[in-house]
């Protein structure tokens, strides 16, 4: 096997929503691709991941371009599956296409990219006093948000757009919303979020807007050498 890295989506793969985003940083010719529902159907990803009442709750995307919603701890247990499974396969860098929190994904000696280790630290380094505004895929996902960005220096203001539904009227709310809280950044915390998005908020807000997809992909790149 001659690439080393492999992402990996909690979706269906290849991943053409964000395939043109990480290619300027991870070219094909060195990055393969796997999925945590690659082959099942509807009726699979239901029964095995989906979430019941009161479950944290992760979105992502099917090959159909339909947005799914999956039990976050069926999710993890799903993925350290198959994280051993591409080690096994000889991949020495798996970089994980999810911005979930996940506690305990391990590898035995590849190197496990995952976003939420990367990406708050980031930016809290980043940011003084100003109010970071955080956008999400679902409104089930701002309570569960709390937890991962307590160590910025102010608490994190949110607004739910998702890149998989949302229509550029719901991302006109989330600029509205953000901008009534003043924020002086904005982070869109999902990886199906696309320089459309970011875009559209950022023309209406005049802040930063930071994809997390990019952040993580130029650092893999980085890694790749």
């Amino acid at each position: 096997m001659a690439k080393s890295l492999v992402t990996l989506t909690i979706g269906q793969s290849p991943r053409s929503d964000i395939l043109p985003l990480l290619r300027p940083h991870l070219p094909d010719a060195m990055t393969d691709h796997a999925g945590l529902l690659d082959g099942l159907s509807a009726a699979d990803i239901a029964a095995q991941y989906g979430p019941a009442a009161g479950e944290k709750i992760l979105v992502s995307r099917l090959q159909s371009g339909e947005q799914v919603r999956l039990a976050a701890p069926k999710v993890e247990q799903g993925l350290q599956r198959k994280i051993s499974a591409l080690e096994q396969a000889g991949y020495d860098t798996i970089l994980l296409l999810c911005t979930g929190e996940f506690g305990t994904l391990r590898t035995r000696r590849a190197l496990l990219l995952e976003p939420d280790r990367i990406i708050p630290p980031l930016i809290c380094a980043m940011v003084h006093q100003q109010r970071v505004g955080i956008v999400v895929p679902v409104e089930e996902q701002v309570v569960e948000q709390a937890a991962k960005w307590q160590l910025l220096p102010a608490p994190a203001h949110y607004a739910v757009a998702s890149p998989y539904q949302a229509d550029e009227a719901t991302f006109a709310a989330a600029a509205r919303t953000l901008q009534a809280a003043d924020v002086g950044l904005v982070v869109l915390d999902c990886f199906g979020y696309h320089q459309q998005h970011r875009a559209a908020l950022q023309s209406r807000l005049g802040v930063p807007v930071l994809l997390a997809n990019q952040l993580v992909a130029r650092l893999a790149a980085e890694l790749l050498g």
